[in-house]
C-alpha cells in the first residue's frame, strides 16, 4: 500500500521554521547547523488476565537545532513553532557551542568538530514499509484483539495469567541543514507480546512462556497475519509451557550450542552491535552501554568469529527497526559489511567520528530518540548473514551430538566491553545424537564475544 506524509505533519511551518533557525545560525558564523523537527506518538495497551490493566498515549513534538561554531558542538531545541522561537533556539545553539569551545580550550585540547562530507539531498521524501497505520485502528479494536488472544491462552489447561502488551509507534520528521540537504520522513513500528505464566497447586512453583514474534517496522497487518503466525504460535505455547514445567534442570557442563535466530538477535545486538559503534570503540561514548573491545586499531585485524562469519549493518532493509531513509544528520540509509570472513572490517559511523578517523563517507548511524536530544551514534539494523547453501536449523541440529538448542530470548548480562555475557532463553532442548529430545530448564550460556 502506498502512503503519504501526514497532512497534519506536512501542514505545520517546516520550511519556515527550518529557514528561520538556519539563517540565524549563518549570520552567527556557525560552520555548519541543522535543524530537526520530530513529532512522535507512542501509544500502548498493557493487560492482565484479558482485562485492561494500563494504557498510554503521548506526542513528543518538538525541534532541535545543531550547529558547529568556532570548531565545537552547540545543540538546543524547543517547542513554540514560531519563526522568532526557531531562530531563538537557534541562537541559544551558537551560544552553547561558544561555551564549548571555550571550556575544550581550557582543557588543552586543540580537536575541532569536522563533518565527514555527504552529497546533497533536496526534498527527499522517505515512508517506510507497512499496509496499515496501527493509529489508524480503533484502540477498542486493539484491546480486543489482546483480550481474545489472552483468553485463548487462559482457556488452555496449566495456563494460570497471562499479561499482554502492544507498543505503537508514529514517527514523523523533518530535517534541513545548511548545505542544502531536506528531507521528510515517515516510519511506524509496533511490538505485541503475550506471556503465560502457569503455577503448580501443590508445590507453588511456576514458570512463564512468552511469544518469540519480534518488534517490527510494520503496521496492523502484523497482527493479523502479515509477518506472523499467531494462531500458531498461540496454540503452541500452552504445551510448550507445560513441558516446561515438568523439564529437568539442565546438567551444568560443556554443550554444542543452537542458538535459534529469536534469541541470537539480543546476542548479536549486545556483542556485536553495540561493540561496533565507534564512538564506544574509541571511548567518546561510556554510558549505560560502556565501551567496547573492538578497538579501532583492530580494524582488519581483530578475529571476530570463524571465516563463515558475515555480519552486515543495514538501514535499509525491508520493516527494519533502524531502517529510515536519512539519518538524523541528513546522510542517505546504505548497507555495509561489519564482520567479513570472520574479521572485523566496518564500524558504525556518523559524519563526525567518519571524518575524525579518516574512513570516508559516514553509514548514517546518527539517530536522536526525541526532538529534545542530540544524535548519537546509534545502531543500524545489525545481522548475521544466512549460509549461501540455505543450511537448515534441522540441518545444524543434526549435525550436533550433544547439544543445548535455545529459543526466544529472556535475560541477559554483559560486561562495559562487550565482551564477557551470560543469556537465557524462553525455552531450551537438550540435543543427543542430531536430535531434540525434550527441554531443559535453567540454561544460561556464557562466553566471551570472540
Amino acid at each position: 500500500m502506498v502512503h503519504q506524509i501526514d497532512p497534519s505533519f506536512v501542514a505545520l511551518p517546516l520550511r519556515a521554521l527550518a529557514d528561520a533557525a538556519l539563517a540565524r545560525a549563518r549570520a552567527l558564523g556557525a560552520e555548519h547547523a541543522d535543524f530537526r523537527l520530530e513529532r512522535v506518538r507512542s501509544a500502548a495497551w498493557r493487560l492482565r488476565d484479558a482485562k485492561p490493566s494500563g494504557s498510554s498515549d503521548t506526542t513528543d513534538l518538538g525541534y532541535a537545532v545543531r550547529v558547529v561554531h568556532g570548531g565545537a558542538w552547540g545543540f538546543a531545541s524547543g517547542v513554540d513553532l514560531t519563526m522568532d522561537g526557531a531562530a531563538k533556539v537557534a541562537s541559544q545553539a551558537v551560544a552553547m557551542a561558544k561555551l564549548s569551545a571555550k571550556v575544550i580550550a581550557a582543557a588543552g585540547s586543540e580537536e575541532r568538530v569536522e563533518l565527514a562530507a555527504e552529497p546533497v539531498h533536496e526534498d527527499k521524501v522517505w515512508i517506510s514499509s507497512y499496509e496499515i497505520d496501527p493509529f489508524s485502528v480503533p484502540s477498542e479494536e486493539k484491546s480486543a484483539l489482546l483480550a481474545d488472544w489472552s483468553a485463548r491462552l487462559l482457556r488452555a489447561d496449566g495456563v494460570a495469567h497471562v499479561d499482554a502488551s502492544l507498543l505503537t509507534v508514529h514517527e514523523n520528521k523533518f530535517y534541513a541543514d545548511t548545505a542544502g540537504t531536506v528531507t521528510t520522513q515517515q516510519r511506524v513500528r509496533l511490538h505485541p507480546q503475550l506471556t503465560a505464566v502457569a503455577v503448580d497447586g501443590t508445590t507453588g512453583e511456576f514458570d512463564s512462556m512468552r511469544t518469540i514474534a519480534p518488534p517490527v517496522g510494520r503496521g496492523w497487518e502484523y497482527l493479523t497475519g502479515t509477518g506472523w503466525d499467531w494462531d500458531k504460535e498461540l496454540d503452541e505455547i500452552p504445551a510448550l509451557l507445560a513441558e516446561k514445567m515438568r523439564a529437568p534442570s539442565v546438567e551444568a557442563g560443556r554443550y554444542d550450542l543452537v542458538v535459534d535466530p529469536s534469541n541470537l538477535w539480543l546476542t548479536i545486538h549486545e556483542s556485536i552491535g553495540h561493540a561496533t559503534e565507534l564512538d564506544r570503540a574509541l571511548g567518546y561514548e561510556a554510558a549505560y552501554a560502556g565501551t567496547s573491545f573492538a578497538t579501532f586499531d583492530q580494524l582488519n585485524k581483530l578475529t571476530y568469529g570463524s571465516s563463515v562469519m558475515n555480519v552486515t549493518g543495514d538501514r535499509t532493509a525491508e520493516h527494519g527497526l533502524a531502517t529510515v531513509g536519512y539519518d538524523d544528520e541528513g546522510v542517505e540509509a546504505q548497507s555495509w559489511d561489519l564482520v567479513k570472513d570472520g574479521t572485523l572490517v566496518g564500524y558504525q559511523l556518523d559524519r563526525r567520528i567518519a571524518k575524525l578517523t579518516g574512513l570516508g563517507r559516514s553509514n548514517g548511524c546518527a539517530f536522536a530518540d526525541s526532538p529534545a536530544h542530540v544524535p548519537v551514534q546509534r545502531m543500524a539494523n545489525v545481522s548475521l548473514r544466512p549460509d549461501p547453501g540455505g543450511l537448515s536449523t534441522e540441518d545444524l541440529i543434526g549435525g550436533v551430538e550433544r547439544g543445548i538448542y535455545v529459543v526466544g530470548d529472556r535475560s541477559w548480562s554483559i560486561d562495559m566491553q562487550r565482551y564477557n555475557f551470560q543469556f537465557t532463553q524462553q525455552r531450551a532442548y537438550r540435543i543427543e545424537n542430531g536430535r531434540l529430545c525434550g527441554q531443559v530448564r535453567d540454561v544460561a550460556y556464557q562466553g566471551t564475544t570472540p
